[in-house]
């Protein structure tokens, strides 16, 4: 089942009807788990910025498009490598603040993976 986004606010983005106080990483499956935020802060000392190790977890084969909500005020970026491993991989990266991505990824295809950051 394609999980929808309800609504967000600092620290927090609520779907289908609960709420969660961390990033979240939304699977093809619909399955929703805790961003392994650590995999880029070990690298930038920020999760601000996605690493290649933390694009590599992200990754599905079979995804067309990556939707990544960067925060209630626009904060995350993909690193260079990152943004090389999706290119080489034909995923088009979609990188919105987190309010902005909620009608994005609600109307995106089903081939779609979602990362969403909640705070910054």
């Amino acid at each position: 089942m394609r999980a929808h986004l309800d609504r967000t606010g600092f620290g927090w983005l609520e779907i289908d009807g609960e709420r969660h106080e961390h990033d979240v990483l939304i699977r093809l499956d619909g399955t929703i788990e805790k961003r392994r935020k650590k995999l880029s802060k070990r690298v930038y000392g920020t999760s601000h910025v996605i690493s290649l190790d933390e694009a590599k977890h992200v990754y599905e084969p079979g995804a067309a498009t990556l939707i990544v909500g960067s925060g209630q005020f626009d904060s995350v970026r993909l690193s260079e490598e990152a943004a090389e491993y999706f290119r080489r991989r034909d995923v088009e990266v979609r990188l919105m603040s987190t309010p902005e991505a909620l009608a994005v990824w609600n109307q995106a295809p089903k081939k779609s993976v979602g990362l969403f950051h909640v705070t910054c």
